[in-house]
């Protein structure tokens, strides 16, 4: 049986490590918890999730892929947001899901018993910009952004002064996908994402390896926007998954994860 592995990050807030580098956060209220994210479904979260709170949990996911919200599918109360409907229903046929589970980077010896089956999706609440929940003394407020999916949010934990932006922008944020928008769409949804959160955060989470990301990565990620349009880019060639990107400024140095800057992959012919 596959057991995950956590860290507790915050009085009220835990993070799960799951075994493709994804990264879930539970967040605890007085009277309910949240989680946010559910991972790929592989191995039981909830069981993990039951080891950590007794209270009742709702599921607020990021986005639909595969990495993010196949676990759902052992909780009751589950919200998303319905624009990444299509790419939940793709993501979610067993054949898509088997296949990235045989070639995770560090694979680890599952059974069929350890696929968790995904939730059908009129079990989902719609989540989007505005909604905001009270677990009790702790508010999770809802913001889009739109790019590395059309449906993407982020997730502010008001009183944690904590921002969760999930896959929708990082250090490598994927944005050439046919499920991406364009380079200037993700721009203006960074640009008006911006100062509605803007002074109401320290910590800034994410959904993959370290999970941490630094305080200014929003406005770095949209000066790269701005010089993929003025072309101001290194454009280095990059695969993931059978689709081809380009790697806005070449990694290392200033663009290393070090170096504390954002980056895109984008496509060129979506800026």
């Amino acid at each position: 049986m596959l057991e995950f592995t956590t860290e507790k990050i915050s009085p009220r807030v835990t993070r799960i490590h799951a075994f493709a580098t994804e990264r879930m956060y539970l967040v605890e209220g007085e009277k309910r918890a949240a989680l946010l994210d559910t991972g790929s479904g592989l191995g039981s979260l909830r069981t993990c999730v039951e080891q950590l709170t007794d209270k009742p949990v709702i599921v607020l996911m990021t986005h639909g892929h595969v990495d993010h919200a196949m676990g759902a599918g052992e909780f009751d109360d589950i919200y998303m947001n319905h624009e990444d409907d299509y790419i939940y229903q793709e993501h979610a046929d067993p054949v898509f899901r088997r296949d990235g589970f045989e070639h995770m980077e560090d694979p680890v010896p599952w059974e069929e018993s350890d696929i968790i089956p995904a939730a059908p999706l009129e079990k989902f609440h719609d989540l989007k910009e505005g909604d905001s929940f009270d677990l009790g003394g702790v508010h999770i407020d809802v913001y889009a952004c739109p790019g590395h999916t059309i449906g993407s949010l982020v997730m502010l934990i008001r009183e944690e002064r904590a921002l969760l932006l999930g896959d929708a922008c990082n250090d490598f944020t994927f944005l050439f996908g046919s499920y991406s928008t364009s380079v200037t769409r993700f721009e203006k949804g960074l640009k008006h994402l911006l100062p509605l959160v803007e002074g109401k955060y320290d910590t800034v989470y994410t959904s993959h390896f370290a999970g941490l990301a630094y305080k200014g990565i929003i406005e770095d990620v949209i000066q790269v926007c701005e010089d993929i349009r003025n072309r101001n880019v290194d454009d280095i060639p990059f695969e993931f998954g059978g689709e081809n990107g380009w790697i806005a400024k070449k990694p290392g140095g200033p663009w290393s994860p070090d170096g504390h800057r954002g980056n895109i992959v984008y496509d060129r012919e979506r800026i």
